[in-house]
């Protein structure tokens, strides 16, 4: 039963943390990531396809993002998409590649990111201490329930804070990281 239950948690934790860690890939930094663009969708033939499936994608540069669109007749429809998108970036092509410029981000920007980035990080904890709630939950009625003793059902709590503040270690690691990223000039 306890494997079974930590497995669950770390399960559901790795999931919180997976999730931070994609929002992080989103967040414009100042520098080219092509995750950045994970999120635009293009309208290819009547279907909403992700970017990566109609272009290639690359960073040639530290402050440029190229994309080549498989068709040409795409071009416009892929501007359209990176304009409508909240990524504040301004598409240029030259009638066969795309070229997004990154711009410096200012000093303020940076301070703003990294409050953001915080933010972030805090909503990722409070994930996994709900994941901590919710297993504590599950071993309190398994208790009640007869299933496990209570001794047991402490060692089981103790070993699922461990979990909890190991999971917690990486999303702070992530975080200092990033910050780190955001605060580089």
């Amino acid at each position: 039963m306890s494997d079974e239950i930590s497995s669950i948690a770390r399960s559901k934790m790795e999931k919180a943390v997976e999730a931070f860690r994609q929002q992080l890939a989103s967040l414009r930094t100042g520098k080219a990531s092509i995750a950045l663009l994970d999120r635009i969708r293009v309208d290819y033939y009547g279907s909403s396809l992700p970017l990566n499936q109609v272009a290639s994608v690359g960073t040639p540069e530290t402050r440029l993002i190229t994309i080549q669109p498989w068709d040409q007749s795409l071009i416009p429809k892929i501007e359209k998409a990176i304009l409508a998108s909240d990524l504040g970036l301004t598409p240029s092509n030259d009638g066969s590649i795309i070229r997004l410029q990154i711009p410096p981000l200012t000093e303020e920007r940076r301070r703003e990111l990294v409050r953001v980035v915080k933010r972030m990080a805090e909503d990722g904890r409070v994930a996994v201490r709900n994941v901590r709630r919710e297993v504590n939950e599950i071993i309190k009625e398994r208790e009640k329930e007869g299933e496990c003793s209570e001794d047991e059902s402490h060692r089981l709590m103790k070993q699922i804070q461990h979990l909890t503040d190991e999971y917690i270690g990486r999303i702070d690691t992530l975080l200092e990281a990033k910050k780190e990223e955001i605060l580089k000039v």
